[in-house]
């Protein structure tokens, strides 16, 4: 391993079997002999679940198997700030369980050169009986750190977390949003030299994701590694200069976050385009067909992922095979919260209040750059029918989604501003200000 190496994955598996149904005894005597025959088929159970000698691919086979992690294979140098992202049930925790030494591997090779802080699960690695002070310093040791140098990072600890009410409470009386904060304040600032996070910030409030943020970018700036699982978007994009996806226990794509996010968003169901090949399955009736909903850039390519400081644009393609008909196609923005940005109405004055004849259509609007927010956007369609009835021919939800992420490397109405912007739109406003000495 070399010295600019700070985790060497190769070809790692991760296999459980999982557990049977148990048989019920349908008599007194049956009953009998099951319990006389428990010790050994116990016994037998326990080592079945760490026997994976059965014939198969890589000698593992049978319904009761799950591959978590199957020839996962990569490299993260000193001072890398990597993020891990992919759907449930990708394999993320599985991984960061087994470079945290949490789990072991069934098949493959792990080599860490550092000292590795991870924080998993809320309250990670605390005793609930023992106080936040003593748990500081029971997480310090389990680290290798001498009492002196816990002295050293205690106090900053101790602000970062907020808890200097409760420091000599028991854990167990803790909330939730409170053991996680103790828990990543003790792992960021113990001097780790790899720091692993998994989603678990999710449980604190938005200021707290904040500190946690900022506290992270400046432990990769300081030069250790970063390893982060998150869902977050924006927070991977503004982070992270390398992403890591996985799908179904696979490395699926090892790039720039530029790269990884659009196939994220691929393979979770929702992407920049979506089309309806049979027309007779495609939502609509039979004046008007629903064919295609994409989301472009400025050259009209499709655009998974927008720069806040640039034009997205939403196209809607569509079929009217009966003649005459006054239409208005709409489409609608929802954020991952859920929250309604705005709708809008087709306002072509080519074809508003006119009826159109048969034929293939395209109507694209442009949402100007510096308007949304960042996050996950989905966008909705409908057709209304305005003459010579009213009626809404379909209504499509959620069928496209592209994400809007902050660079930071031009001007947006972020400004210098690091931290959390909250708000389900972020315009760039126009200020004038006006001095007198």
């Amino acid at each position: 391993m070399s010295s600019d190496m700070a985790v060497q994955v190769n070809d790692l598996h991760k296999i459980y079997r999982l557990g049977a149904k148990e048989d019920k005894s349908d008599s007194a005597a049956a009953a009998l002999i099951s319990f006389l025959k428990s010790p050994l088929k116990n016994y037998r159970k326990y080592r079945s679940l760490y026997d994976f000698s059965d014939d198969g691919q890589d000698g593992v086979s049978g319904d009761n198997i799950l591959r978590a992690l199957s020839g996962v294979s990569f490299d993260v140098k000193r001072g890398e700030v990597v993020g891990i992202i992919g759907a449930n049930g990708a394999g993320k925790s599985t991984l960061l369980k087994v470079l945290s030494r949490i789990t072991a591997t069934t098949k493959g090779e792990v080599r860490i050169r550092g000292r590795i802080s991870s924080l998993l699960e809320v309250g990670t690695g605390f005793h609930p009986e023992l106080t936040g002070r003593e748990n500081i310093y029971l997480n310090g040791t389990i680290l290798g750190m001498k009492k002196k140098e816990i002295d050293a990072s205690f106090d900053e600890i101790v602000h970062f977390a907020e808890v200097e009410a409760f420091l000599d409470t028991p854990v167990k009386r803790y909330s939730s949003g409170m053991r996680v904060r103790l828990a990543f304040a003790v792992a960021a600032h113990l001097e780790p030299e790899i720091l692993i996070v998994d989603e678990v910030l999710a449980v604190g409030d938005a200021q707290f994701q904040k500190k946690c943020l900022d506290k992270m970018q400046s432990v990769g700036e300081s030069g250790k590694t970063v390893l982060f699982v998150s869902h977050s978007m924006p927070a991977i994009s503004r982070m992270c200069t390398r992403g890591i996806l996985l799908d179904s226990g696979r490395i699926v794509k090892d790039g720039s976050v530029q790269e990884v996010i659009p196939m994220y968003l691929d393979v979770g169901g929702g992407g920049a385009e979506y089309k309806w090949d049979d027309n007779n399955k495609s939502p609509g009736t039979n004046a008007v067909r629903l064919r295609a909903i994409r989301v472009l850039d400025e050259g009209m390519e499709l655009c998974p992922v927008v720069n806040i400081e640039h034009v997205v644009k939403i196209s809607m393609e569509f079929e009217i095979m009966e003649a005459g008909h006054v239409l208005a196609p709409s489409f609608w923005l929802e954020n991952e919260h859920g929250v309604n940005l705005f709708v809008a109405l087709d306002q072509d004055p080519e074809w508003t209040h006119k009826p159109r004849p048969t034929g293939v259509y395209h109507s694209t609007a442009s949402i100007p750059p510096n308007f949304l927010s960042e996050g996950l956007q989905s966008v909705s369609l409908a057709m209304h029918e305005f003459a010579p009835r009213r009626l809404r021919h379909f209504k499509v939800e959620g069928v496209a989604m592209f994400q809007v992420v902050d660079k930071m490397q031009g001007s947006s109405a972020r400004g210098q501003w690091v931290g959390d912007m909250p708000g389900a739109v972020r315009p760039m406003l126009e200020w004038q200000t006006v001095y007198k000495p």
